[in-house]
This record gives C-alpha cells, structure tokens and sequence, in this order.
C-alpha cells in the first residue's frame, strides 16, 4: 500500500461494499475507524444511486484503541441485525482496524445469530478493490450456493455485475435480452440485484455466464467444480465478440434460435466512416484488463485503429493483456502508478487514448481526445440513458463513444477554415476538446516572448529537437486529424539529418521528402 493523490483501485474492503450494495438483504458490517467511512460518498454521489448502501461501521476513535474494540464490534453488529433484519450478513476490516487484530469473523460467530454470517479475510496490505468483490462474491456462493436439481428449461446464472461497476446495469439487460431470444432463462443475476435467498438457488441453473471476471471468476471456477456448471470464456464486448459469445452460448446450451442482428449498427457506421478519421489512428488503451481485452480487438478488427499500446492497472489480468499485447507486436504495460501511464502516454503521443477516468484528465493535460472504456469512472459515466457496452447495442455504443472524442463531422473542419478569425483560430482550440486550450489573444495565437520582446523557441515534450515558433505556427494549421502523424515525421525527419531545431524550412523540407 502507497500514498498517492489518484489510485485506480481502493482497497478490498471496498470491493465488499460493492457487492454488498449490489445486493438485496445482505448487510456489511465493517471494523473501521472514523475516517474510513466513506462509501454513501461514493454509491450515492458518484452512482447517484437512490439509497444508502447497507453497510454499518464501528466507527471506532482513537480514544477507543485503549478499551474495549471488540466490544464496540459486536454491539455494531448486533444493531445492525436488529435494525435491518438481513438474510445474512458479512462481517469484516478496513485496511486501518485490519492493524489492530480483533478478528470480526470470530466475534461475530460467537454471537449466536440466528442468520448466516460471512466472514471476510481481505489483506489490505497485499490486494486490492477487485481481488476483494471477487473474493467477496466468493464467499457468499460458497456459504450460501447449494446443490439442486437442474430447471426443466435451459438456464443460466450471469455472474459478476456489482454496484459502481462500469456500465453494469445496462450490460445485465443487453445480455439477459440477448439470452431469452437464444432461449435460455436467467436462474439468477447475481451479485448485482441478487438476495442471500437467490444464491441458495444457483446451483438449479444448467451454466453461468461469466460477464466480470474480475468479479465473478473465482464463483465461476466454484459452481464448476461444485455444481457442474460450465461457464463462459468470451466476453461479449464488441460485435465479433458477441457473435463469439453466442457460438459459445449455442455450444453449451444446443440452442438453434435465431438471433435478430437489425439493430447493430456499428460494423456499417464504421465501415462508412471517412477513413480519414479511423484508418491508421494511433491509439493508447489502459484500464482493467477485461475492457482492455476487448477494446483492442474492437480497436483493430472493428475499427481501423493502430493500436501503439495496451496495459491494465490490476495484475491479477496481467498474463492474458501480456499475451495479447505480444500478438500486436507490443510489451504491455502493468502498473498502478498513475504517472508511469502518463509517461508513456507522453512518449507514444497517440492520436487518442481508450482509458478510465485517469487517463481522461491526462488527455487533457496532453491535448490528446480520450473515450472511456473502464473503471476507475466518475458521476459521467453512470448516465441515465441505455447505454451499455457488451452485446450488439453496446457495440453502437462503443462506436458513437469512440468517434467522437475525434471530432468527426463539420465543425472541425470549419475550424480549420476560419482559423485566422478571432472567435475560430487554431490556438483557440477545438470548443468541444475544453482544459487545454493554449493561451490566445483576441487576434490569434499568443507565442511565447523572452525578457528580450524577442519571439522564443518552444520545446515540445514529444522529443528533445527544438520547434521554433514559425514552425509550430505552422503546424497548427494541418488538419488536427493528420496533425500527429506530421509531427512525427518531422521529428524523425530532423533526427535522421541531426538538426536540433525545426524550421518552417524544416518542415516543408521533411513534406517534400515523406510525399515521395
């Protein structure tokens, strides 16, 4: 564990509470100190979810470490089993009480209630928020789950979705849509939306679809052995994915229904598109590595795009995004160090970024368009429309969010047309890519000035050749969408000849030699 101003996991005691919160009946009692309490800010105001989530904290002070903790745990317990009546309850510690070993699990079993209660070992100190909803989900199947006869119909369990998930709401639906016209009935959805009750009841269901392995997957593996339920591999984010997904579904189900493909879009649209704004697009993507996994498929084979680096933030995905990433030519990037993700975005100077949360204020900083793809996510991206991202809607829906960030349509272009005006010059910036606009003056662009008055060269992040001011000048006005690629090749260009500075000689000179 690290200090750090942005981190792209909480701790795990955090993936407990979104699991808990995704539930019904089932309440979280949590050992933790006065500051740890902190999840109503982070269901209510970032899901803008319309009830607290069920999760009672001891709240203990400074003042209570010299008495009686454990005390204080289990008369927190005992209120919230008074006060609440859940069907069962799951008892653990925050990264801070985990310090001090009072033990909830053994506490809470020594109370006698009359309810299942689940203890929780999540080490704070070795893992973090997705390890803990997974383990969490876990646990929960392996006290509750029990072995039952089969439905008389084909079904499945969808497993994995929880609350402050990206997108998991609409995902559910696309996907439960998806499998009644395959004809299969959903036996139970579980975390999200599920009661102790319906996960007793798990084991009647023929397969699982396993949506969230981050989430889901050790439950996954349990049902398998446990109650002989297959469970699917694919992932079906993005429309080869889909139709994937169904072959597998068929393959574990003999279903023979036809599926009805109208309404997805996104192979025409993008197909349609200007390659201009697709084709060849130099793209970063980093996130958790399910999302990752698919977007850079979607990116290559559904898209158009280049892929110029992957990486995921938890390393419990890290094996599959290396190998993926060794098939694109390329090594990726595993870590949860925010900066590091910025250096290399820096380094790469894609064209645009498919991130979290992160990585869009990174965009910003950089002045690179950025779509979001995964968690970490902010109040944004818990819209109030349809908007899911797996199945053949989700596939329209990853087109209409990626393209935009590249400004595809008549407004950029009549930027570029009226760049000399005061209200549409270039420095001005893009109105829609806002936090980065460059400093201007009512006439245009403000160059940078020495002690002197005299005009001075700008140093440009992308390499370590000088861009002298008439030659960035310049630059601004190639269209943003071939922008890039110009400024590296006149970069490369510079380098080959050992130039230090770019001239606007430069920079025609290095047109001339890359149109031959």
């Amino acid at each position: 564990m690290k200090l750090t101003v942005w981190t792209y996991e909480g701790p795990p005691h955090v993936g407990a509470m979104r699991v808990a919160t995704g539930m019904k009946g089932l309440h979280y009692v949590l050992h933790a100190p006065q500051g740890d309490t902190y999840a109503d800010l982070l269901f209510t105001m970032i899901e803008r979810r319309d009830h607290r989530p069920p999760v009672t904290y001891t709240t203990f002070q400074a003042r209570d470490l010299g008495s009686d903790t454990a005390g204080l745990f289990k008369r927190a317990c005992q209120d919230a089993y008074d006060r609440f009546k859940p069907e069962a309850i799951i008892v653990g510690a925050s990264c801070t009480a985990e310090l001090i070993q009072d033990d909830p699990g053994g506490l809470a079993e020594t109370m006698g209630l009359d309810i299942p209660v689940i203890p929780l070992e999540l080490p704070s100190y070795q893992r973090k928020e997705n390890f803990g909803a997974d383990e969490t989900f876990f646990q929960i199947v392996r006290h509750l789950a029990k072995p039952m006869e089969k439905t008389a119909r084909m079904s499945c369990n969808i497993i994995g979705p929880t609350a402050l998930g990206f997108r998991h709401r609409d995902d559910v639906q696309e996907i439960t849509n998806l499998l009644y016209e395959l004809g299969i009935e959903v036996n139970v959805t579980a975390p999200m939306g599920a009661t102790p009750s319906d996960i007793a009841k798990m084991g009647q269901a023929h397969f699982n679809v396993l949506l969230y392995p981050e989430t889901g997957e050790q439950a996954a593996r349990y049902c398998e052995k446990k109650f002989d339920q297959p469970y699917t591999k694919v992932i079906p984010i993005g429309a080869g994915a889909t139709y994937d997904f169904i072959a597998e579904v068929r393959s574990l189900s003999d279903s023979i229904a036809q599926i009805d493909t109208d309404r997805l879009r996104q192979t025409w649209w993008s197909r349609s598109v200007d390659s201009t704004y697709l084709t060849g697009k130099r793209v970063f993507i980093f996130g958790d590595g399910t999302h990752v996994l698919t977007a850079a498929r979607i990116a290559r084979d559904e898209m158009g795009f280049e892929v110029a680096g992957m990486g995921c933030y938890n390393r419990e995905q890290a094996r599959p995004v290396r190998a993926l990433a060794k098939e694109f030519g390329l090594e990726a990037l595993i870590t949860d160090d925010y900066l590091e993700v910025e250096r290399t975005i820096e380094a790469l100077q894609p064209e645009m970024i498919l991130g979290t949360q992160m990585e869009r204020h990174i965009g910003k900083r950089l002045g690179i368009p950025c779509a979001v793809i995964s968690a970490p996510v902010h109040v944004q991206d818990f819209p109030a429309r349809y908007s899911p991202q797996m199945g053949f809607e989700g596939a329209n829906v990853i087109f209409d969010t990626w393209i935009h960030p590249l400004v595809m349509g008549l407004e950029e272009h009549l930027l570029h047309m009226f760049r000399e005006d005061f209200e549409f010059n270039d420095a001005a910036g893009p109105s829609h890519h806002g936090g980065h606009a460059p400093a201007a003056s009512a006439g245009g662009a403000q160059a940078p000035v020495s002690d002197s008055g005299k005009m001075k060269p700008e140093v440009q992040p992308t390499g370590e050749v000088i861009w002298l001011d008439q030659a960035e000048r310049e630059l601004k006005k190639i269209p943003f969408f071939v922008r890039g690629k110009a400024r590296r090749n006149t970069e490369s260009y510079a380098a080959d000849k050992g130039l230090q500075e770019i001239s606007i000689d430069t920079l025609y000179e290095a047109k001339a030699h890359f149109a031959r």
